[in-house]
Formats: structure tokens, C-alpha cells, sequence
């Protein structure tokens, strides 16, 4: 017996090292094979709509011996900036309003250009808000704390509420996919803003509580964050 514990000894170390340097590999690739994946599809999904659209004379995968990947995205990149550029200037202001009011007045199509222009107005204008702020709210029961967003900032009036009480618009997103969740409104008081940049509160969520950023904010800093939130909200 003696001289055959240590063999199964080694055996089981040397397996134990083959599945640590399996594990730390996959660690290692995954992520860049993911990120390579995601950036293929996504150039190859705009240009399967934007090279159609080209016509035989534009497009340059009929005049190359291979496929050209990208150039759809090059192209719809640049019609993006350049419809940005025409909407600056009076003509194209007023182009815009004209088909602002079309859709607007469009049975059906109105309840949706409308909703989806004020979520790409708020995420992407210049003037626009996003989320403020990281925060932990005690929800969804008393003792159990969720990563959450602040939103906005409301007065308790503008939800049907007794008017004067500052409350919070909160935003907490569901694990691993940080699109879908809920929104409802608590009172600044129970509100704990952390000291944590929303990238890194996603990277919370996403990572199913793996990757974990800073700790919360001492309750005089705590002050001072909220108090510029309040600003920015009212400006």
C-alpha cells in the first residue's frame, strides 16, 4: 500500500493541473471568441440590409473576386452622420418636422415611432439622460438588496401620489440580460447610492454578481451625490 498511494497521489495532482490549465484557458478564449463572434454577426447582419439596397452598380462584392465584409456598415455609418448633418441645417429641420408630423398623425404607427423616439432621444441625445446613477434598493422584500438604477428624479405628485415627498425613479435590471426588468418608484430616503459607475453596475448584473466593483458611499458623500443628481435632473 505504501507504494502505491503516492502513484494515485501524482495522478490525481496531475489531473487536478490539467483541468485548472482547461478552466483558465476557457477563460482566456472565450471571452475574445465571443467578442469576435458578436462583432462578425453584427457586420454581417447590417450589411445583408445595406448592400441589397446598394444596387449592382455600388456594390463592390461584383467587382472583387471575394466577399468584402464591412462595407455595408462603412456605408450605413456614414448615411447615419450624413442624415444627422442634413437635420442641423434650417432645410433639413424643417424636412424632419414635416415627416416628424406624418408619422405622427398615422394611425397605428404613431404609438410606436413615438415611444421608440423618446427611448433613442433619452440614450443617445446630447441633452438626453441616461442612468444616473447605481444604487441598492430593499426589494423585493425587506432584508434582500438588488443592484438598481436611478432614472430620474420625481416628485411623489407627478405618479398620483400626496405631492412633496422627492422619490426616485429606479430601474432594476434581471441576470444575465440587462434589457428586460422593472421600473418602479421609491422614496430618496430608502434609496443607497453607491459610489460605482453604471458600466460597472451592469458588469455587476451580467456577471451574475461576479464581478464586483466598489463599496458604497460613506452618508455625507452619499448627500452630495444626490444632490447632484438633483441638478443635473432639473437642468
Amino acid at each position: 500500500m505504501s507504494i502505491i498511494e503516492p502513484k494515485i497521489a501524482t495522478k490525481t495532482t496531475f489531473t487536478l493541473r490539467l483541468r485548472r490549465y482547461f478552466f483558465t484557458g476557457i477563460v482566456i478564449i472565450a471571452p475574445a471568441a465571443i467578442t469576435i463572434w458578436a462583432t462578425l454577426w453584427f457586420i454581417e447582419t447590417i450589411d445583408g440590409i445595406v448592400k441589397p439596397l446598394l444596387g449592382p452598380y455600388i456594390n463592390p462584392d461584383n467587382y472583387l473576386p471575394f466577399h468584402l465584409p464591412g462595407f455595408g456598415l462603412v456605408v450605413a455609418l456614414f448615411s447615419i452622420t450624413l442624415i444627422g448633418f442634413l437635420a442641423a441645417n434650417f432645410v433639413g429641420r424643417a424636412l424632419l418636422s414635416l415627416w416628424d408630423k406624418l408619422l405622427n398623425h398615422t394611425p397605428v404607427v404613431r404609438s410606436l415611432y413615438s415611444s421608440s423616439k423618446q427611448i433613442f432621444e433619452t440614450l443617445f441625445s446630447e441633452k438626453g439622460a441616461s442612468f444616473r446613477q447605481v444604487c441598492l434598493v430593499e426589494w423585493p422584500r425587506k432584508g434582500a438588496w438588488s443592484i438598481c438604477f436611478v432614472s430620474r428624479e420625481i416628485d411623489s405628485g407627478e405618479i398620483g401620489l400626496k405631492p412633496g415627498t422627492k422619490m426616485y425613479s429606479i430601474y432594476t435590471s434581471t441576470t444575465p440580460n440587462p434589457t428586460s426588468g422593472y421600473v418602479f418608484f421609491v422614496k430618496a430616503t430608502e434609496v443607497k447610492i453607491l459610489d460605482m459607475k453604471v458600466e460597472d453596475g451592469l458588469k455587476l448584473v451580467i456577471s451574475m454578481g461576479l464581478v464586483f466593483p466598489e463599496k458604497p458611499l460613506p452618508d455625507a458623500q452619499e448627500m452630495k451625490v444626490a444632490r447632484k443628481i438633483s441638478r443635473k435632473t432639473k437642468a
